[in-house]
């Protein structure tokens, strides 16, 4: 079996968990395993796994594989769109339900396989929580690969009212100086430090505010 991952940010949290999955993919011996970072770089394969990418897959490059896979951190069809984990956790949840499905022309709407649940205890921060979203992205592959080679897979298609997460912009990190860092903790949770920190401003100038747990 011929198998693709795709990741096409080089910054990507998920690249660290790529390699974890290829790594044990390649010592069973029994694929031919491929990570390319670029839709130019897509050839024939068995199944290809579209992992946290930026960009819309176009129709004729799904076509190079029997089955085009990602993974969504919400109950498709709700929560469609840009950053869906994030969004929920700053709407407090610590439950985050997890979608793998079949990849589609149209945004998140193919027919859905997996389903299953990131549990979080609401004490996480950034790097803890895409832990928990790596590691459930390499169990949900391993469980795909193991009932496609056994043809145990059967999607369906997704029902109900769909709903839409828009991109992130920086103005979502910003602090409101007059609540508590209670209120907003959960602003906190997600911020990257590096690349887009928690700010505040006052008086006329802005502060950076960055977290670590002890």
């Amino acid at each position: 079996m011929e198998i693709t991952f795709l990741t096409d940010n080089p910054n990507s949290w998920i690249l660290p968990y790529v390699k974890k999955l290829k790594a044990e993919l390649e010592t069973t011996g029994e694929y031919s395993i491929k990570h390319i970072c670029d839709l130019s770089e897509i050839t024939k394969g068995s199944i290809m796994f579209i992992l946290s990418c930026e960009k819309i897959i176009p129709e004729d490059k799904l076509k190079y594989h029997n089955s085009n896979i990602v993974i969504h951190p919400s109950k498709l069809p709700q929560g469609k769109g840009w950053s869906p984990l994030a969004w929920q956790i700053l709407e407090g949840k610590n439950k985050i339900p997890v979608t793998l499905f079949e990849a589609s022309p149209e945004v998140d709407s193919g027919n859905i396989y997996l389903t299953d649940t990131i549990k979080l205890d609401g004490s996480e921060l950034n790097d803890e929580i895409k832990h928990a979203q790596g590691e459930m992205t390499i169990k949900l592959v391993l469980q795909y690969i193991k009932d496609y080679n056994n043809s145990l897979i059967e999607g369906y298609k997704q029902r109900g009212k769909e709903t839409f997460y828009p991109k992130m912009i920086r103005k979502n990190n910003e602090l409101d100086i007059n609540k508590s860092i209670k209120e907003q903790f959960n602003t906190l949770r997600i911020v990257d430090n590096e690349r887009y920190p928690a700010f505040f401003n006052l008086n006329g100038n802005e502060y950076i505010i960055k977290i670590w747990k002890k």
